[in-house]
């Protein structure tokens, strides 16, 4: 008898699994390989523009002519710099990254709260209560920032960080809540029968085995929430006017646009710091991010 005969996995032993040896070379290829440097592409050209247009001079920007739009011939940081030096960019920056790191934290509290709720403490009408939950995150904030500019003025807070500190969780707080009732749902609740029979209360039960088996969930809803936040216009724009206090997304069209002329190497060289954050986050959080996703806890 042949080796296949003997050990029928010898075939296929080809660094591939379950039923992918069936899978000729080329429909690999047209299946997988192809669709994904397809998405690839599409998904990281933008940055490739951003960087080359950072990196480009005045010079090469204005003469699309002899030079080529795809490449740079002569880089020069001059426009990183400039926006670094010259401007109010780390202000700017720190002030995108407060008003995220608390408005994310508020969002957060207040959906473990709620989602645990919904969740697990059983009254008439929980899931209705949800439902409407996740409905007002299907408002558009185009229609809220009327009525809360009415509120931000009335209260003293316009021009000011904490005018969008308290808004952003109005936006925040409904999908982060609806996300994290999905999560605490995946958790046995048989792990909290036991801690109620052995006499622990129902904080202790959320804090030491709620929170820590949900861990992946809070960070799926933390970069969601910073996320937003860092990327938020319409409410940075209606709520700040100072340039001190700007974010970046706002201070970036209002400085460096002057009527119909676009400054695009500090545009982009701006947009391309302000990108890496959220760059950064991704990267340490990316495997507690995906296994939220798809649910990662088990009896």
């Amino acid at each position: 008898m042949t080796d296949v005969a003997k050990n029928p996995t010898v075939a296929g032993n080809d660094d591939s699994e379950g039923m992918d040896y069936l899978m000729t070379r080329r429909t690999r290829w047209v299946t997988v390989y192809l669709p994904l440097s397809v998405i690839v592409f599409i998904l990281l050209f933008p940055f490739y523009w951003m960087t080359l247009t950072a990196l480009k001079p005045n010079a090469e920007l204005l003469d699309m002519n002899t030079t080529s739009p795809l490449w740079v011939a002569d880089p020069t940081l001059s426009h990183i710099l400039h926006v670094i030096l010259e401007t109010d960019y780390p202000i700017w920056m720190w002030n995108t990254m407060l008003v995220s790191v608390v408005a994310t934290f508020i969002s957060l509290v207040a959906s473990v709260l709620a989602a645990y709720a919904i969740v697990r403490i059983r009254y008439k009408g929980a899931q209705w209560v949800g439902g409407l939950i996740f409905l007002a995150y299907l408002v558009p904030p185009s229609i809220l920032f009327i009525p809360l500019s009415v509120i931000v003025h009335a209260y003293g807070l316009f021009d000011t960080p904490m005018a969008l500190i308290l808004t952003y969780p109005t936006i925040l707080i409904p999908f982060s809540t609806w996300l994290l009732m999905g999560y605490f749902k995946t958790i046995p609740y048989e792990l909290e029968e036991c801690a109620l029979m052995d006499g622990a209360s129902r904080t202790q039960i959320l804090m030491k085995i709620v929170l820590p088996l949900a861990v992946p969930g809070l960070i799926s809803a933390g970069i969601f929430s910073f996320t937003l936040c860092w990327n938020e216009f319409i409410y940075a724009l209606t709520f700040i006017s100072t340039t001190s206090n700007k974010t970046v997304p706002v201070a970036m069209l209002s400085e460096f646009v002057d009527g119909d002329i676009y400054r695009w190497g500090s545009l982009m060289a701006g947009a391309l710091l302000g990108s890496l954050p959220v760059a950064i986050l991704y990267s340490f959080f990316v495997e507690h991010y995906v296994s939220s996703m798809t649910g990662a806890v088990k009896e």
